[in-house]
């Protein structure tokens, strides 16, 4: 398949590496040609220097035999422009679009095939304030991605140094929590490692954990997470990010709600669009003001500003103050490791989300979503079994799967299953399965789906 990728920044490299990997035919287009020069280097894909919303450029990568077009520059004009010139100039390309502009809904009639004709609108940063909503909802998780129509859960979190489950091997932790819960995935240092019943927890591994919705707090709790109030938040900056954050609180009751910000302009705004948060201008990462502002009353405190360095500078301070949970936006996967040894309690990170929402929305056939876990070696893919497929029918203790694979939960009419050995997929079964990227080639052949793009 061809795609056409445009914006060489994070996004639009990590969704070309992606994709490249997988054998498509990327063709990538930015302005900035030693960004350019970067990606040749290190990805097997095409470069073309210029304009996504030229139609000249458009037509020296071939758009008319592209079978998508992906618009991920920081420029929401020239993604709207890029998908534009897609419809007029060929029939066929799905188009994707990032929409920063908080006013712009992803829902809205305006993308609809009567106007503007996108197929995906995304908002990385309202993708990202729904995962803050998620990790306030789950207290003690770093992420909750939602699987089977929220019916199932995969949480992750960080094994605290006091955690029940050190030096316990999963068959124990079975025995002696039930089988209510299924851990699909460890990230141990840089490495995932997709565990077996002997995998012993230790100290420091980040654990990927599949629940019922309904049994989430419990899983947590039994980790030694425990849950706190959200009656009085924190946000530093007031970008879009916090406004949209805000108004989310604002609708969902939380008592109290302060935004810290520098400019004097933008405070104004924020102030102007809200409705009971209140807008305070100052620096943030000023121990005088945070404690001054009470910090150590803080149920949350929520990095959110553009500046990376700072997000984790202001959350631990404030967590150094007194604040019990602190959050931070984190764009890069290379801090994600940090997270447990510097005490930072979740991240938000807007890329992987845009990332995952591209993948959930381009895989095809009776593959569901695509969800990169951790350092994005690992994978939670969501199908449906087919009757073709080597998986069904059979137990599961008797299939083959490819190694660094694991089935996470099995959904049947309103019945979720967390599978043990025994356990049966059915023609129909909605299934999560977490797998090594590496390991996809081989996951194709068993499910009897090719987990790549509209057919």
């Amino acid at each position: 398949m061809r795609v056409i990728v445009i914006g060489a920044g994070e996004v639009g490299y990590n969704i070309s590496d992606i994709l490249s990997k997988e054998g498509n035919d990327i063709v990538i287009i930015d302005k900035d040609e030693e960004c350019l020069k970067n990606i040749s280097e290190n990805l097997d894909v095409q470069t073309i220097v210029g304009s996504g919303s030229s139609p000249q450029v458009l037509k020296k990568a071939k758009l008319s035999q592209a079978e998508m077009v992906v618009a991920v520059t920081d420029s929401d004009e020239t993604n709207i422009v890029a998908c534009l010139l897609a419809s007029a100039q060929s029939t066929s390309p799905f188009k994707i679009a990032r929409i920063r502009n908080p006013d712009l809904n992803r829902d809205s009639a305006l993308f609809d095939k009567d106007h503007l004709n996108i197929d995906l609108c995304i908002n990385p940063e309202r993708e990202a304030v729904n995962d803050v909503i998620n990790l306030m909802e789950y207290s003690g998780a770093l992420e909750v991605i939602d699987f089977a129509g929220g019916r199932v859960k995969l949480v992750s979190f960080y094994i605290d140094p006091d955690c029940v489950a050190i030096g316990k091997n999963l068959q124990q932790l079975r025995e002696i929590y039930g089988e209510g819960v299924l851990i699909a995935s460890i990230t141990r240092g840089d490495e995932p490692i997709i565990p077996s019943g002997k995998t012993v927890i230790k100290e420091k591994d980040h654990l990927f954990v599949f629940a019922r919705s309904e049994d989430v707090r419990d899983v947590l709790r039994f980790f030694g997470k425990t849950a706190e109030p959200s009656e009085r938040v924190f946000i530093l900056g007031g970008d879009d990010i916090a406004l949209m954050l805000a108004e989310l609180l604002e609708k969902k009751g939380v008592d109290t709600i302060k935004i810290i910000e520098k400019r004097q302009d933008r405070c104004e705004m924020l102030a102007s669009r809200l409705n009971r948060t209140i807008c305070l201008h100052g620096d943030g990462t000023s121990q005088d003001l945070l404690k001054e502002e009470n910090i150590q009353d803080a149920d949350y405190f929520i990095a959110a500003t553009s500046d990376e360095e700072a997000n984790i500078l202001g959350a631990l301070l404030a967590k150094q103050l007194g604040a019990k949970k602190v959050i931070s936006l984190v764009n890069k996967a290379d801090y994600n490791h940090l997270v447990p040894m510097i005490g930072i309690d979740g991240v938000m990170n807007p890329r992987r989300a845009t990332i995952g929402k591209i993948l959930h929305f381009i895989r095809k056939g009776k593959v569901i979503s695509a969800t990169p876990l951790g350092d994005e070696k690992a994978e939670a893919v969501e199908f449906i079994a087919l009757e073709t497929s080597d998986i069904t029918n059979k137990p599961l203790k008797d299939i083959k799967f490819p190694k660094g694979t694991i089935i996470g939960t099995i959904t049947r009419d309103d019945e979720v299953i967390i599978p043990g050995g025994d356990s049966v997929i059915l023609p129909g079964d909605h299934v999560i399965l977490v797998a090594l990227r590496s390991s996809i080639p081989q996951i194709e052949k068993i499910l009897a789906v090719k987990l790549d793009y509209f057919g």
